[in-house]
């Protein structure tokens, strides 16, 4: 599997749409996979105006058409072009002062803990011990958003964004008309920084298999990448961009992953046992590993929207059958998203969707099959509309095993 890593630079507002509460138009805080793929493929079939339509094994029908096409992730904010992935549901921080030290009180993983206690049969109420120390109540709240590592420092990542009033133009006239007065809300183009403007850069990737396209894909992308342009109110001079692109191998240390989650779950039940002085082996002779959703997932279950991974899910998405699967716990919440076609010129859809930083926890005591079935689910993504970014998942997130008394 082929990985191209996507930077994109704004040199523009984006009006990246997500939900037109009324006059309206609210932006979302990333740029999709499908506005990214939407984008691609318009400047595609724009530059080939002889070309009436793509044919059977062309280059366009095996990006954007055939059933292995190439996969859009979506973009999120980054700084420095560091990898950005998104929190999971299970953190918190100090309701006080939220958010990594030093600025907040810090942040940390309520996963593992909570099984253990719950395990055990008690219940599980964390405070922030940094939070304690400064005399404060100690309360917790969920804390979510985007975030890069930088060796042990942690930040989150967002963008801003502001209202652009417009007015409608009258087409025959070419006036403005009366009574026709809105607003886009916008990604802002660019961040403070030390006292000066920097531009808003976001992070992506594109995965396929063919090596050869992959690579032609890339030397396009590097030529007329500052030529694309992303979300809506182009003709306004919205969304100018530059993007440029990176081709490699898909790399995974999903076994690392598991392997450290594992040991560090085990260690932690033996001071919860301790704690309690009970002797249960429940999880003696189990595999644990969660799935994150790092992108909302359209999920289905017999035809029927879902916000939870069932084990039998689970073993259809991966292709195999192992009786000894378990649902442990499942951290979910939803939303609904719609959007617009440009090659139909329709809206799409409007689908229930399960929202970034879901965690399901599954067991299992034959995980040596599970190895390579999660690895592929990394790249192909999981559920419905998997190829615009949707479904986007990591198994074992290394942020589960960060512990109350380790807050960073």
């Amino acid at each position: 599997m082929k990985q191209i890593q996507l930077i994109i630079t704004a040199k523009s507002p984006l009006a990246i749409g997500y939900k037109k509460p009324g006059s309206v138009s609210e932006a979302a805080d990333f740029i999709s996979g499908s506005v990214i793929r939407g984008a691609i493929a318009a400047y595609l079939l724009r530059s080939s105006p002889n070309q009436e339509q793509p044919e059977p094994g062309d280059d366009f029908s095996l990006l954007f058409v055939d059933e292995n096409a190439a996969i859009f992730q979506n973009a999120y904010p980054t700084n420095n072009n560091a990898e950005v992935k998104v929190l999971p549901s299970t953190v918190v921080s100090a309701k006080a002062k939220p958010g990594f030290k030093p600025k907040g009180y810090g942040v940390f993983d309520t996963l593992i803990d909570r099984l253990c206690a719950e395990k055990l049969g008690y219940l599980y109420d964390p405070n922030c011990p940094t939070a304690l120390e400064k005399g404060d109540d100690g309360r917790v709240e969920p804390f979510s958003g985007f975030y890069i590592q930088s060796g042990k420092s942690y930040k989150t990542q967002s963008v801003s964004k502001r209202l652009l009033t417009r007015v409608g133009i009258n087409r025959r006239r070419a006036t403005s008309e009366e009574q026709i007065l809105y607003s886009l809300e916008v990604l802002n183009e660019s961040k403070k920084t030390d006292d000066r403007l920097e531009p808003v850069t976001y992070r992506s990737a594109i995965l396929l298999d063919d090596e050869g396209l992959a690579n032609h894909l890339t030397q396009f992308i590097n030529t007329r990448g500052d030529r694309i342009h992303l979300g809506g109110s182009t003709s306004r001079g919205l969304g100018r961009v530059e993007m440029t692109a990176k081709c490699g191998n898909y790399q995974s240390q999903l076994k690392e992953r598991i392997d450290n989650f594992n040991k560090l779950l085990h260690q932690r039940w033996g001071i919860w046992s301790n704690l309690y002085r009970e002797s249960s082996n429940d999880i003696k002779n189990l595999t644990f590993f969660t799935i994150d959703l790092q992108s909302d997932a359209i999920l289905s279950d017999r035809w029927k929207r879902t916000t939870v991974i069932s084990p039998q899910m689970l073993k259809e998405f991966a292709g195999i059958d192992d009786p000894t699967l378990e649902l442990e716990a499942a951290y979910s919440s939803y939303d609904t998203n719609s959007g617009w076609n440009s090659a139909w010129r329709l809206m799409k859809d409007i689908e229930l969707t399960t929202t970034r930083g879901t965690v399901y926890l599954f067991s299992s005591k034959e995980i040596e099959r599970w190895y390579e079935p999660l690895k592929k689910l990394e790249c192909s993504g999981i559920g419905d509309r998997t190829l615009e970014g949707f479904g986007q998942v990591e198994i074992c997130n290394e942020f589960h095993t960060i512990f109350r008394e380790k807050v960073v």
